[in-house]
């Protein structure tokens, strides 16, 4: 573990912060703090910066309410920037934004790199929203028994091509199924992060009975 004696404060004696979101990986802000606001962050497990403007310290979430519970704090190659890990209460920019960052200044052309919230909300907006032709909202117009069947079928799926040993085929009817679930898991309204919470709480366990194992 580094010792916070071996940052790299500058001549002002701060050190930049850059905020991320634990579960999106999502660049929250961009702070600064001093020894003194980071050994707060450290004891109380909140994010504490100096500000240079009022040239004082500030909790964030002391008077909004939008505190940010410390995970993880670790320091860049040569130990002068900090990247701060956190599960955040609310909106992080004193705009009233989940991000400071959400001014565009360019963007690629390419695909949008996938991930399991963007489809999520994908999802969740041919729900709220139907769109016609959209297999998605046909699902929700079905309902739960639809829904249901379709992921019996594809596990059905998924056993077979896994039975043939067909790596790609499994891949793709396991694809099928996940997608499948996930509607279910809208609607029931099953977020992802109750699913990650339930196999984090498995994986204690799974770790206890390793250990009683081996002694």
């Amino acid at each position: 573990m580094t010792d916070i004696n071996e940052l790299k404060f500058d001549e002002k004696g701060l050190i930049p912060a850059i905020v991320v979101d634990r579960k999106t990986k999502r660049v929250l802000t961009l702070a600064y703090m001093n020894k003194e606001s980071l050994a707060i962050t450290l004891e109380k497990k909140l994010t504490c910066f100096y500000s240079r403007s009022r040239q004082k310290l500030w909790l964030k979430g002391e008077t909004s309410g939008n505190y940010q519970h410390v995970v993880s704090v670790t320091a860049d190659c040569d130990k002068d920037a900090l990247l701060v890990e956190v599960d955040p209460d609310g909106p992080a920019c004193h705009l009233g934004t989940f991000s400071c960052f959400e001014n565009p200044v360019y963007e690629s052309e390419g695909p949008e790199e996938f991930s399991y919230e963007g489809l999520m909300k994908l999802i969740a907006g041919r729900k709220t929203e139907k769109k016609e032709g959209s297999y998605t909202s046909y699902l929700f117009d079905k309902g739960l028994d639809k829904i249901l069947k379709k992921i019996g079928e594809e596990s059905t799926e998924v056993i077979i091509a896994a039975k043939d040993n067909d790596k790609a085929e499994t891949v793709y009817e396991i694809a099928d199924l996940a997608y499948h679930v996930m509607v279910l898991m809208v609607q029931a309204g099953i977020s992802l992060g109750d699913i990650k919470k339930e196999l984090a709480s498995r994986h204690v366990i799974d770790h206890k009975v390793k250990q009683e194992k081996m002694t």
